[in-house]
């Protein structure tokens, strides 16, 4: 089975930057999305990137267009997540997930991520 663990959370200055990265462990000869979701105290988890498996396809919701950068080194195995010009309301855990389902495009719907890290957190002072 597959299993995903983020790590590069931390604590930031607002208009700092982090990576995040998603390391993705088991046996698998599958091609498949992947993404970036966080959740913040009291709110529900809201979808912040996606992409597709080869990387040359990504999405981004209005409020991290610009300033998030989703990748992917499939060789290692890993998913990244480049965050820039921080701010406090980007504080929340954010977790990765895969949708093993999903072969030729990205997906922004929680209900097609099939397999889910357990989060890192991410907070911006201010």
């Amino acid at each position: 089975q597959v299993q995903l663990v983020e790590s590069g959370g931390g604590l930031v200055q607002a208009g700092g930057s982090l990576r995040l990265s998603c390391v993705v462990s088991g046996r698998s000869n599958d091609r498949y999305a992947m993404g970036w979701f966080r959740q913040a105290p009291g709110k529900e988890r809201e979808f912040v990137a996606a992409v597709n498996w080869s990387g040359g396809n990504r999405y981004y919701p209005d409020p991290v267009k610009g300033r998030f950068t989703i990748s992917r080194d499939n060789a290692k195995n890993t998913l990244y997540l480049q965050m820039n010009t921080l701010k406090p309301e980007d504080t929340a855990v954010y977790y990765c997930a895969s949708a093993r389902r999903v072969y030729t495009d990205y997906t922004t719907r929680q209900n097609e991520y099939d397999t889910w890290g357990q989060g890192t957190q991410v907070t911006v002072s201010s």
